[in-house]
């Protein structure tokens, strides 16, 4: 069996590890993201984030960052970003994380991510439920 487990970082504890994990942030900043790194650690010292991490050994294989969404009708914990390898290897642990939904009062989960995801999750029992189309309108600004 693999020894890769998850574990989700105190926002005390981020600055620890903070140098490992912005390897595996940087992607974020290609795909125009609406968050930068810096943007990343305040919000995820603050509380207002949560950083998940994969460990394999004594490395971070990868990192993945949540938040809790509240609308009228439902609370979920939105993954808004997934960065790393050996998903493979630590997605069977992903439990944990569907109980830290739980025990926060989250009925849905939800992924922000690329196409992709959709046919990776669908093996877990997700559903794509709607799209997200976007459009920069930045060149057209004066």
């Amino acid at each position: 069996g693999s020894n890769c487990r998850i574990a989700l970082v105190s926002p005390d504890d981020v600055h620890v590890i903070w140098e490992s994990v912005v390897p595996l942030l940087e992607p974020s900043q290609h795909d125009q993201s609406e968050f930068s790194i810096s943007d990343f650690f305040e919000l995820i010292t603050e509380g207002e984030m949560h950083l998940w991490v994969a460990i394999e050994g004594k490395e971070i294989i990868a990192c993945m960052i949540s938040q809790f969404h509240t609308v009228p009708q439902k609370r979920v914990l939105r993954i808004i970003f997934i960065s790393g390898e050996g998903m493979d290897r630590w997605i069977e642990n992903f439990p944990m994380v569907e109980n830290f939904a739980l025990m926060n009062g989250c009925t849905f989960l939800e992924v922000w991510g690329r196409k992709a995801w959709i046919k990776i999750l669908k093996a877990w029992d997700w559903d794509c439920k709607y799209h997200i189309i976007t459009k920069d309108l930045t060149s057209r600004m004066h």
